[in-house]
């Protein structure tokens, strides 16, 4: 029996008493992290923005198995928020600006109605031309069950292994409005709001595909609403890549029980605190590219050099050896390996661990 099933869906309970302490933690953090922003200037509020926009992203996607070129995701995120950068890409596919326009949608909005055609709307703009990989699906609009119902499911077809099961399409409507009342409603602990709402929609599982990004959209949103402003310094899906297994163990458990939801909101709210945690990582980064930019900004570099400097900067992904610098500055291997030389020597760049055949450089933070 799935937690669906079970009497008095969806009236969930949990006990207040084991929340108590890592409800206080959680919150102790999240306030010692916040006062940590109040030393940044707008410049480095608007860098750990788009990094953690980025990361957003690009984690969320990676948690459904799907890998997003994380300089596509910062520059359509870069563009979006406004924020100038140097090593910007000018053409970004649709698939990437649907994705960051859905994530950005719900946080840079999060004072605006959750409505079902809003929802219907975020996950058309994750399947932009009506497809996931190979196949075609249902887009903007709710999921049928022609084809049997929605399961999901591991394994070869020979071993194959249901982890959960989804309430019967015909009952969407129903369900996605009483989901719809609640999340607007917004009384209650808000981070306790942000764990419901999450496990809520994804049990309702009303699409064919996009289920789990939207799910953490609307995390997003629901921790937006609780700190009342757009801007994100910390990636919950970021941290719930990094728990990807115990984050599925933990909703197929909830999924397969009762209404106590009790195990798995001390969970999620102990996620969202080693989330926010695992965001001062990320300020330390911003502060150090920061002051590498500055640097950067103080030699006299020639065009090439200044050119992947700041690509590198931007953070593309890969090692970067001589051919790739002669790539991204679209000149000789013989001129780049010069280029690198005069990096290196002016502190900016550094050899990697390895032997000369692998012989690769990274940015001397």
């Amino acid at each position: 029996m799935y937690v669906w099933q079970r009497e008095g869906w969806p009236k969930f309970r949990w006990s207040a008493e084991a929340l108590l302490d890592p409800l206080a933690a959680a919150r102790h953090r999240q306030g010692v992290f916040t006062g940590s922003l109040k030393s940044l200037g707008f410049e480095l509020r608007a860098a750990a923005r788009l990094q953690t926009a980025t990361e957003e992203v690009v984690k969320s996607s990676a948690i459904e198995g799907e890998t997003l070129d994380a300089r596509s995701v910062r520059s359509s995120a870069a563009r979006r928020l406004g924020v100038k950068v140097g090593g910007l890409k000018e053409a970004v596919d649709q698939k990437v600006e649907g994705v960051v326009a859905m994530t950005l949608d719900a946080t840079l909005k999060f004072d605006q109605p959750l409505t079902l055609e809003r929802l219907c709307g975020w996950q058309a703009a994750l399947f932009p031309g009506g497809f996931s990989g190979l196949n075609r699906i249902i887009t903007r609009d709710l999921r049928d069950d022609r084809q049997g119902p929605m399961q999901v499911v591991s394994g070869s077809t020979r071993k194959r292994r249901v982890h959960f099961e989804a309430p019967p399409a015909d009952r969407l409507p129903r369900e996605l409005a009483q989901f719809l009342s609640w999340f607007e409603e917004g009384s209650g602990d808000g981070l306790l709001r942000a764990g419901l709402a999450h496990l809520w929609f994804v049990t309702i599982h009303p699409f064919e595909d996009g289920n789990g990004r939207i799910a953490r959209a609307i995390t997003d949103m629901a921790l937006a609403r609780l700190e009342r402003q757009s801007e994100r310094f910390y990636s919950l899906s970021s941290q719930l890549k990094r728990d990807r297994d115990a984050y599925y163990d933990a909703l197929e458990h909830t999924q397969r029980g009762t209404l106590d939801v009790t195990t798995w909101l001390k969970w999620f709210v102990d996620c969202f605190a080693r989330a926010v945690d695992s965001a001062e990582g990320v300020l330390s980064d911003v502060m150090k590219r920061a002051t590498f930019a500055n640097r950067l900004r103080e030699r006299p570099l020639n065009e090439r050099q200044r050119t992947v400097m700041n690509k590198l900067l931007a953070g593309i992904e890969g090692n970067l050896t001589a051919k790739r610098w002669a790539v991204l500055a679209k000149t000789s291997v013989d001129t780049a390996q010069r280029d690198i030389k005069e990096m290196l020597e002016l502190k900016l760049l550094v050899k990697n661990p390895g032997g000369s055949k692998n012989t690769s450089y990274a940015l001397k933070l």
